[in-house]
């Protein structure tokens, strides 16, 4: 199969360069409760449509959608898909209608490919749409949903050093108009969470894994951020299962070497998780 190159991308035409995010999502209701979560959100989103050139597309990698393979969605119009439970009905009531891309999809699914193959990533037209880990950070964002959203399914059976190849083979979409956004947590134990602590409190481990991984991320050690497992105490505390943590991993890839991180929501919530954002090339 002959590799697919920008040239192919006619559906994206070459545009001002778009920055990389990385959102710490946190409780899903973040996306209606007035906190600061939610207003970083929303500022943030006010200072890209300020930009001289608006986001064309919104390629989101979440934590909550887990594939066999590599997938993206490509239906014309995904649906708000309410993943959770236990929660007030307000926030069952939310709605994204963002309409999908399924041209752009076909296209990307040809110009990046599977981790150790030649193979296209997956193609889903009808099983998915729009998780809380997508919508619950673009609403606030982007509220009016014009901008096309598209996720990226992740192979959570595959070592994190492919997360991050993917990763890297989003960066190009970027001179495209495409918004790259990833969305878990530096630290996710749900197990171990505690509401009587501050956002500046945190447990030891807390802290020790959100700080190596923000001198990772400083540093631009991508193998280093793949790596996390390296400590497996560490990482095991700060990751019973690390869904959360790879959507890092494709935001980090698809960085440029020479773009700083920025950081916002730099707090912890509720001893066991990391707020910590991250934005590059803005």
């Amino acid at each position: 199969m002959t590799t697919a190159t920008l040239d192919d991308l006619s559906t994206l035409p070459p545009t001002e360069r778009m920055p990389v995010l990385f959102i710490g999502h946190g409780s899903p209701m973040n996306a209606i409760e007035d906190n600061p979560f939610r207003r970083s959100w929303q500022a943030l989103g006010e200072q890209l449509l300020a930009r001289p050139t608006r986001p064309r597309l919104i390629l989101c990698i979440s934590a909550h959608w887990l594939t066999r393979g590599w997938q993206l969605t490509a239906m014309a119009a995904p649906r708000t898909i309410h993943d959770f439970g236990g929660f007030p009905q307000a926030l069952f009531d939310q709605q994204y209608p963002a309409p999908g891309d399924p041209d752009a999809a076909q296209a990307i699914s040809v110009l990046v490919r599977q981790p150790g193959s030649d193979a296209p990533l997956g193609l889903d037209r009808h099983e998915w749409g729009l998780d809380h880990g997508a919508w619950s950070v673009l609403k606030p964002m982007f509220p009016d949903a014009s901008i096309p959203v598209i996720q990226l399914g992740m192979d959570y059976s595959r070592p994190p050093a492919e997360h991050a190849n993917v990763g890297r083979q989003l960066r190009a979409l970027r001179d495209r108009g495409v918004l790259i956004v990833g969305s878990g947590n530096i630290v996710h134990n749900l197990r171990a969470m505690r509401r009587d602590v501050g956002a500046d409190q945190a447990f030891d481990w807390t802290i020790e894994f959100d700080r190596m991984t923000t001198k990772h991320l400083n540093q631009g050690n991508l193998d280093g951020l793949s790596d996390f497992q390296r400590n497996a105490a560490l990482a095991a505390n700060a990751h019973p299962t690390w869904e959360h943590y790879l959507p890092l991993l494709y935001a980090a890839g698809a960085a440029n070497e020479d773009e700083a991180p920025t950081y916002f929501n730099d707090v912890y919530d509720m001893a066991s998780l990391s707020m910590r954002s991250v934005v590059w090339g803005l």
